[in-house]
């Protein structure tokens, strides 16, 4: 067993030692061995985190945007010479296979590119004379302090790339807590931010902490907005506590993404699309694929196909360059995998591939669940309908398309739906019905790219503006409308009325 490091937190660029009492471990998801233990983080020191980035933000709102461009024009590059560094350790403290990692590492680094046209994206508009003598222009201010709580299953996309990007372009200052089981590619990321990217201390700041401490987001003053990824249940509480207190909230929660599979599908092309797009990451992702509507008359042979495919699948160590399913974060996780499947079999489901019990050869204590099918599932089955985050496909057997489109629509998340279908008419159709905030016609992952808002719906998302796209810079930035007069003879003379600049009528 390798020696397990303490980590520390970061304020103003400073890394310190947490003065807790509190340690939570951080594991090598294909090995099971504790690689490191971090801070849970005490309330001053996440206060002390708050108050750094407060004090940045005068000096970095006001820098010039050409300088924060060229800043992230530099730290784009820093990432992308960093790339395999940052995907090894992404692949080892979550299960991600190398391929998968490299695009959780990949997905940071394009909404930061995004975030180098702030220039023109962070234009406001503008009208000389809009009555006469008067113009007015809007501007996009920046906020202020940022708060990001992160999830564990994306250590760089979600905070270095939904988070961060857009926030310090127009002009706020980050403090992030990062998920403590999933913290060391986000903290490595900040290390090379300041010695690499040569950024001001206290633009970006980093806690590890309970959910006790981090309530502290959601009341401080100084926090004026709070960007969230996690269960709904917790995101419901942010949204409301935060807003209460005068924040902007967006709150990116859970979700069961289903998908239709018509009879006039390409099969093999769509089953290949399911195993990606539910097995990916483990299924350890909002945008997975868990649940497939199949219409009866191909049922049989779909699920026969995707049973095939499945068990060709290579389970194995996360950076072992041949695996294609990587184990999941933790054992509590894979425990918690196992329960609902059995919960799915106990509800009368069939299981037709049991991936529970699978065991690696030369990592047996890794956290791994092989691929997992259970078919027959009926309304009212509760593995249909709860997002159960790992490498397992519920199978519901439709008649139509009107039947499977109100199956989909019925359940209470609505982050993504795919249809499966040659037919023009229905993929119109579905697209102009289904609840699903992003939408996929034969694309088992209609994840946009960064140019796009991530547009959950329903249960899937809690707020106004959703991240990245224009979305994204709506949220970062307030609006400051400027209406401005210049007196000559003529309006010196003029009698001044109950408003000023009023719009003339004909």
């Amino acid at each position: 067993m390798g020696e397990v490091i303490r980590k520390q937190y970061c304020v103003n660029g400073q890394w310190k030692d947490s003065k807790t009492d509190r340690w939570m471990e951080v594991t090598d998801s294909s090995t099971g061995e504790v690689i490191a233990e971090v801070p849970c983080c005490t309330a001053d020191e996440v206060e002390e985190a708050i108050a750094a980035a407060h004090a940045a933000f005068p000096e970095w709102s006001m820098m010039s945007l050409s300088k924060r461009t060229q800043m992230l024009f530099k730290w784009r590059n820093v990432l992308m010479d960093h790339l395999e560094e940052l995907t090894y350790l992404c692949a080892k403290e979550l299960g991600k296979n190398l391929s998968e990692a490299r695009g959780d590492v990949l997905k940071a680094i394009e909404p930061t590119e995004l975030a180098c046209s702030a220039p023109y994206i962070t234009q406001g508009s503008a009208s000389l004379q809009v009555t006469t003598g008067f113009d007015t222009a809007t501007y996009r201010m920046p906020l202020g302090v940022v708060a990001g709580i992160v999830p564990f299953n994306f250590p760089a996309m979600i905070p270095w790339g939904w988070m961060v990007p857009l926030a310090i372009a127009t002009g706020n200052t980050v403090v992030l807590k990062a998920a403590s089981f999933t913290p060391l590619t986000s903290m490595r990321i900040l290390e090379l931010f300041y010695e690499e990217g040569g950024f001001p201390r206290g633009v970006v700041n980093l806690v590890t902490c309970s959910r006790k401490e981090s309530e502290l987001f959601l009341t401080d003053p100084r926090v004026k907005a709070v960007t969230f990824v996690g269960s709904t249940e917790v995101g419901k509480h942010i949204y409301s506590v935060a807003a209460a207190h005068g924040k902007r909230v967006q709150a990116q929660c859970e979700a069961k993404n289903h998908a239709l599979v018509l009879e006039d599908c390409d099969l093999e092309s769509t089953v290949n699309a399911v195993i990606n797009s539910t097995y990916g990451c483990a299924g350890m992702r909002c945008m997975a694929l868990p649940v497939i509507c199949v219409q009866e008359s191909i049922a049989d042979r779909f699920v026969a196909m995707l049973k095939e495919k499945a068990m060709a699948m290579k389970v194995g160590c996360a950076y072992d360059p041949e695996t294609k399913l990587g184990p999941v974060v933790n054992a509590k996780h894979r425990q918690f995998i196992c329960d609902w499947i059995q919960k799915g079999v106990d509800e009368g489901a069939e299981l037709v591939l049991d991936g529970r019990n699978i065991v690696v050869p030369g990592y047996e204590n890794g956290f791994f669940v092989g691929p997992t099918i259970l078919d027959h599932v009926k309304p009212g089955m509760t593995v249909g309908d709860r997002e159960i985050f790992g490498p397992v496909t519920v199978i519901k057997r439709v008649k139509n398309f009107e039947e499977g489109l109100a199956i989909m629509n019925a359940n209470p998340f609505a982050n993504g739906s795919v249809i499966f279908t040659q037919n023009g008419y229905y993929a119109r159709q579905f697209e102009l019905l289904t609840d699903g905030g992003m939408v996929g016609i034969n694309v088992g992952i209609p994840v946009p790219s960064a140019y796009f808002p991530f547009s959950g719906n329903k249960d899937s998302f809690f707020g106004d503006q959703h991240v990245l796209g224009l979305d994204g810079v709506r949220f970062y930035t307030r609006a400051k409308t400027v209406t401005k007069h210049w007196y000559d003879e003529h309006s010196r003379k003029r009698v001044m009325d109950t408003w000023e600049g009023t719009v003339e009528r004909i």
